[in-house]
């Protein structure tokens, strides 16, 4: 399969058209001066070393080149071939609370920020595993299925915010029972779903959930984030915070209780984030102790650079160019190759 790099850079063929009419343009001029001097053909025969068509050569080479140079700087590759690579990793299905909650900033710059550069960093730590994304409030969708394009997940990642789920609350049961449906059929990696939110306002039974989980070889591990005394939401846009029906400013807390819950009845464990990196240290660690398996991923063999060729008959052509003059050599006079 055939692509170039850099695309962009083939608006540079609009420079040919302009060429074509300057070496037009410049012919007529020389042909008008030439009628100045009197009859063209007498005047010609004034000047035996003349030679059109090797001004068309020179002109034609130097067009060639110009060209190839365009196409040179695009970047033609060659590639794409998909292949099939063995790997040797887990799955790993991660379930972010994006519900306001996750607003509060009693963890910097705030839990749900928090929660996104964590997993951009855990992303960048990944080499042969899978990963996939759901997240959830009062209901829960996958973002991202189960896959091993990093580079998606980082994507995706960074797109998410509280406004992607329209019901709000906290539905950690539908989260994780989503994610046991997301991992990848009869495949004998281990399995986990990583779980991230503050624990508010849970809805529904994650726990019972969670145990569910753990009888079929799916361990929950939970990352509590926020801090246990709580901070006020702030409201997008302006300096206020959320309130309630009676006008009092709502602080959001930290249910830690409830997130070691779900991660012992997961038979997983739990980490409170907070403004330093130590969570994200023992989830690597965890992830690292689990069993890998072989996994099957179809992946995207690199583009190989095709320029080299290009720039060496660019090279060659304005070589030629120089060389050609455009009057014929006294001494070839007698050699009609370009008469």
């Amino acid at each position: 399969m055939f692509r170039f790099a850099n695309p962009e850079f083939l608006y540079l063929l609009l420079v040919l058209p302009v060429l074509i009419l300057f070496f037009i343009y410049t012919g007529i001029s020389r042909r008008k001066a030439i009628r100045k001097y009197g009859d063209p053909e007498l005047v010609r025969q004034l000047m035996p070393e003349a030679s059109p068509k090797r001004q068309r050569l020179k002109f034609g080479m130097l067009f060639v080149a110009v060209t190839t140079l365009v196409f040179v700087i695009a970047g033609p590759q060659f590639g794409s071939k998909i292949e099939t690579v063995k790997r040797q990793g887990v799955e790993i299905m991660v379930c972010l609370d994006v519900s306001n909650s996750m607003m509060a900033e009693d963890i910097k710059p705030n839990r749900l920020e928090k929660a996104k550069q964590m997993l951009a960093r855990m992303t960048d730590g990944f080499s042969d595993d899978k990963v996939g994304l759901i997240v959830f409030a009062g209901d829960a969708f996958t973002q991202l299925p189960i896959t091993s394009d990093y580079i998606s997940a980082k994507m995706f990642l960074s797109s998410i915010n509280p406004s992607m789920v329209s019901s709000q609350g906290t539905a950690i049961g539908a989260a994780i029972n989503l994610a046991m449906r997301s991992f990848t059929p009869d495949e004998k990696a281990g399995k986990t779903v990583l779980l991230i939110t503050d624990g508010e306002n849970h809805e529904d039974d994650a726990v019972k959930v969670a145990a569910s989980a753990a009888e079929k070889n799916i361990t929950v591990n939970v990352v509590g984030i926020g801090l246990p005394q709580g901070a006020p939401i702030p409201l997008s846009g302006t300096s206020n915070f959320m309130k309630d029906v009676g006008g009092n400013v709502v602080v959001t807390q930290l249910n830690e209780q409830m997130c070691q819950e779900i991660a012992a009845a997961g038979k997983g464990i739990y980490v409170r984030a907070d403004n330093t990196n130590s969570a994200l240290r023992t989830l690597q660690s965890e992830i690292n102790k689990m069993d890998k398996s072989e996994l099957d991923s179809k992946v995207y063999s690199e583009y190989d650079e095709q320029f080299q060729l290009l720039a060496w008959i660019v090279l060659a052509l304005l070589i030629l160019e120089f060389l050609v003059m455009e009057r014929k050599n006294r001494i070839f006079q007698k050699v009609k190759l370009f008469s």
